[in-house]
């Protein structure tokens, strides 16, 4: 009977623990992010709202170059020109899916107007904005990196033409 009783306050306990990592990030609120280009140039903003599965990136892009562009968070909070690799590899190689690091946006290419403008939400599956391994703030923040053509990763992919710091507000 005892063994009973611990195992159903152990499991009570688990659940209580393994539970609060999806009501922070319920709870969580947007974070705005400036986007710079490697001038220190604003080039605009991003906006991380919790999603049932992941994290919804909206993205308001102004003065890139058109085309099609890469978008990923990568491991390190900083953005340092004038070529960001600073921001690391991309999130969560070592947490990653499949053959697939969390910070890898799925069949998403940011695409810019002729204009220099785009507008745009996406879902970053495999990262939240909670307390866990797999949230955007762990090990003192990510970076939003967007490339300047899309496709390629690793050492083959495209140089980085903007960067924002993701760190939990304070």
């Amino acid at each position: 009977m005892r063994s009973f009783v611990c195992a159903a306050l152990l499991l009570s306990a688990s659940g209580l623990v393994f539970g609060q990592d999806s009501l922070v990030q319920a709870a969580a609120k947007p974070v705005t992010v400036t986007i710079k280009n490697v001038q220190g140039q604003s080039v605009g903003t991003a906006t991380l709202t919790p999603a049932s599965k992941g994290v919804k990136i909206t993205i308001n892009i102004k003065n890139l170059p058109p085309g099609q562009h890469s978008l990923h968070i990568h491991q390190v909070a900083k953005c340092e020109p004038p070529d960001f690799k600073s921001a690391g590899p991309h999130f969560g190689g070592g947490h990653s899916y499949g053959s697939v690091p969390a910070g890898d946006i799925p069949d998403f290419a940011l695409i810019v107007a002729a204009d220099g403008t785009a507008h745009a939400t996406t879902i970053a599956p495999n990262v939240t904005v909670g307390t866990d391994d797999h949230s955007v703030f762990s090990n003192g923040g990510t970076a939003i990196v967007i490339h300047a053509v899309a496709g390629g990763t690793g050492a083959g992919a495209p140089p980085r033409i903007a960067c924002s710091e993701i760190t939990r507000p304070v």
